[in-house]
């Protein structure tokens, strides 16, 4: 297996496609590979003399011209910039694996939690699949654009030669989102962009001549076209989970066309009017009611984790202080973190916290090393 050969994951974007550039000037022999969902029908790209290419099949320009990462447009912005960099690059079909995504999806949205499908991604193509495909084309390594670091241990250990890290970048950092890959795979994984600052990646993508260098950032679940959720469940499930909003006290203040439009910490779109702000508090899978209440009923003080994933050797049965992170765009909250001997672990937090749904992910943090994370229970 070639220590120097890489698989990359280009989304068409400019992290990726700047990871690519900064992977070679590394000395690295760079393969970008794009992931094909299979949500819409999916085309042969042509070649420069106008025949299909069978290597590279993309999907249909999407219909709501909203921006997701997997896109026609985003296929040719990767193929253009694999080109450039004279690397070459694969298109491969994931429909199946990306199905499992989907079915995963809709299911938490069902059963009143809220999913995150960008973690699963990680956990399953990115960081799963995309090793199978390295190991088929002898690359030891595996690459993304994520906004995080890749830190050797000191001193190194035979478990945890390296550590996972939060980005320079405060504002894009995403740890949060790579915490469920197996601790096994980190020595493995690169993250050219992770030591650096978002606009410095621009930078240096023009400097490469990537015309991605000032391409916006994608926004939406890939596979959710319409960037409208709960209809995007309710076209895919023939569950009906309509019902009641309620207030804390019971009180019937209107109707719902489902569960799955609604998350904790909610305040837009909830249907009713309070005459002040009222939040999303609860969704009860077992009634189909959605509980909504003044801010202030958000309040959390502890949550407990399950179907653990532990990145490096943490105490068992020991109260531990750690910040601990429970939605993508939340910050670390300082916490202590009790871990169990079962996979376990329970959250109590210094400071009341707000916005803690189940089904999004806790990740535990010292300082800017990820140590694990859970399942919000």
């Amino acid at each position: 297996m070639s220590q120097r050969r890489v698989v990359l994951a280009m989304s068409g974007g400019v992290d990726s496609s700047a990871a690519a550039g900064l992977l070679l000037e590394q000395g690295y022999e760079v393969i970008g590979v794009f992931m094909r969902h299979g949500e819409q029908s999916s085309k042969a790209c042509e070649l420069g003399d106008g025949k299909p290419n069978p290597l590279l099949p993309i999907l249909e320009g999407r219909l709501d011209h909203k921006q997701g990462c997997c896109s026609a447009s985003d296929a040719a912005d990767a193929r253009r910039v694999a080109d450039k960099l004279s690397i070459p690059f694969y298109a491969l079909d994931l429909e199946a694996e990306f199905k499992q995504i989907v079915d995963y999806f809709i299911d938490e949205y069902q059963q009143g939690r809220t999913p995150n499908p960008c973690v699963q991604c990680n956990n399953w193509i990115k960081f799963g699949r995309l090793f199978d495909y390295a190991d088929a084309v002898d690359a030891y390594y595996v690459a993304t654009g994520h906004y995080a670091r890749m830190i050797q241990a000191d001193p190194p250990s035979q478990d945890t030669p390296w550590e996972l890290h939060r980005g320079l970048d405060d504002d894009k950092d995403q740890a949060y989102v790579l915490t469920g890959i197996k601790r096994h795979l980190l020595p493995r994984m690169l993250l050219p962009v992770g030591g650096f600052h978002k606009s410095q990646i621009r930078d240096r993508a023009a400097q490469m001549g990537l015309k991605v260098a000032d391409k916006k950032d994608s926004q939406e679940i890939c596979f959710v076209t319409s960037g409208k959720h709960a209809e995007f469940v309710r076209n895919k499930s023939t569950l009906d989970t309509s019902g009641e909003i309620v207030t804390s006290d019971g009180q019937v203040v209107g109707r719902h066309p489902g569960i799955e439009g609604f998350t904790i910490g909610q305040r837009k779109g909830l249907g009713v009017a309070m005459g002040s702000p009222y939040y999303v508090t609860a969704v009860d899978r077992k009634t189909n009611r959605v509980v909504i209440g003044p801010h202030e009923q958000l309040a959390c003080k502890s949550l407990r984790a399950s179907k653990s994933n532990w990145l490096a050797d943490f105490p068992i049965r020991e109260p531990t202080r750690a910040q601990v992170q429970f939605r993508y765009n939340s910050a670390p909250c300082d916490a202590m973190v009790t871990r169990s001997a079962d996979g376990d672990f329970e959250v109590a937090f210094l400071e009341d916290v707000y916005g803690v749904s189940p089904g999004q992910l806790a990740a535990v943090f010292l300082g800017t090393r990820a140590m694990g994370c859970g399942w919000i229970v």
